[in-house]
């Protein structure tokens, strides 16, 4: 399977990287992650942390630089390039035991037609 992961160095994003390289490693999966730099880390420093966890895992992923929105170039990109699936992080949960997003997710949930997995 052809899977892309939105990653931006949040826990959320960590928590989400960890799991897909599990997943993609015992599936045989391509992985591409998606960089989208934010206030707190550089793409460099996201590229940085994602290739550790990717190399204590013995996995070979692409890494993207995503400039601009990252929700809509998210979406575009994992449709225009065929994805079968775009994984994100869920962020946190309420004390109701609902699911609380951030702007990002619900942009990409509620505008791919491609299959989106949210890991929480």
């Amino acid at each position: 399977m052809k899977v892309l992961l939105g990653f931006g160095g949040s826990q959320a994003s960590v928590d989400a990287l960890e799991r897909t390289v599990d997943r993609a490693v015992a599936a045989g999966d391509e992985l591409t992650v998606a960089l989208a730099e934010t206030e707190g880390a550089t793409h460099d420093e996201l590229a940085e942390q994602v290739e550790k966890t990717v190399a204590e895992a013995d996995l070979s992923v692409e890494l993207r630089e995503i400039a601009g929105e990252p929700a809509s170039e998210l979406v575009a990109m994992a449709e225009s390039e065929e994805f079968d699936e775009l994984v994100l992080g869920g962020n946190t949960t309420s004390p109701m035991g609902k699911i609380t997003i951030n702007s990002t997710a619900e942009f990409v949930l509620l505008n791919s037609h491609v299959t989106v997995t949210l890991v929480r």
